[in-house]
């Protein structure tokens, strides 16, 4: 979730990260292959295993992060913390939900947190949406941090649905996407997510820390695993746009991206209907 603000950091991000395979003229979503897919519940366990085995045979405690900093601040944050902060000011935030509840249309986007082309999207098409769709009551957002290209990704997802429980997921994915690395580069350390979580205001940094490996969210991962197979997602983003109340369609042909002209007229759609 991203401002229109070009600051010199997102300009240098921008630059690093790799670019969109251009497929028919769009740009494609970053793909998940089968054998990642299969593979992904079997090194979910070995890394359960493996945390297990460290906490036994080293106490548990000698690699914990220390956190300095307990209720976040933008204004004290990484860069595009005050943007964060600025674009979902003031904006009904429940949980994975932005905008009014009562929004008559809804849209549904999958993202992995490391992915550069979802950076991209949130960076180019989101901002225009928050500002006019969103914010205006017209429609209701919901995302599914979804989990398939690494263990950055995983990370990420986990500490997005613990941030959720605060009701300022939106604000944590933005200075996330503002700061995001190379992908399976191991960038996103435990430090580096106290540091983003610090980047918000009024986040309880220790919660999150400690939210992220619950077993509510554990069932929550496991749910928008089950939902992303369902919904025939192979790569993110992807969008779903619809009338509120009523099944939301997949926005551009599968495995390819949406731009803003799409979006919105998959809105006007909704809206129409």
């Amino acid at each position: 979730m991203a401002s229109g603000k070009k600051s010199r950091e997102r300009k240098r991000a921008a630059a690093a990260a790799p670019p969109p395979v251009r497929s028919k003229g769009a740009p494609r979503s970053r793909q998940a292959s089968p054998r990642v897919l299969i593979g992904a519940g079997a090194a979910a366990a070995l890394i359960a295993v493996v945390v297990v085995l460290i906490v036994v045979f080293t106490g548990g405690g000698s690699s914990t992060p220390t956190i300095t900093q307990t209720v976040g601040s933008a204004a004290a944050g990484l860069p595009g913390a005050t943007d964060a902060e600025t674009l979902y000011k003031g904006i009904p935030q429940t949980g994975l939900k932005l905008g009014s509840p009562k929004a008559p249309a809804q849209m549904v986007i999958y993202i992995d947190l490391q992915c550069p082309i979802c950076q991209n999207y949130e960076t180019t098409v989101m901002p225009t949406l928050v500002a006019q769709y969103i914010r205006t009551g017209k429609v209701q957002l919901e995302v599914k941090p979804w989990a398939f290209i690494g263990p950055d990704s995983t990370r990420g997802q986990k500490a997005m649905f613990a941030a959720a429980e605060q009701n300022k997921a939106f604000q944590f994915a933005q200075v996330l996407y503002d700061n995001q690395a190379t992908e399976n580069t191991g960038w996103l350390t435990d430090d580096m997510l106290i540091s983003i979580a610090g980047s918000v205001t009024g986040m309880d940094v220790p919660k999150l820390m400690a939210d992220r490996n619950s077993s509510t969210i554990a069932q929550e991962v496991k749910d928008v695993a089950a939902s992303a197979a369902a919904d025939k997602v192979g790569g993110t983003p992807t969008v779903f746009i619809g009338k509120t109340g009523s099944k939301p369609s997949r926005v551009g042909v599968a495995n390819s991206v949406p731009d803003l002209s799409q979006t919105e007229a998959a809105r006007n759609l909704a809206l129409a209907g």
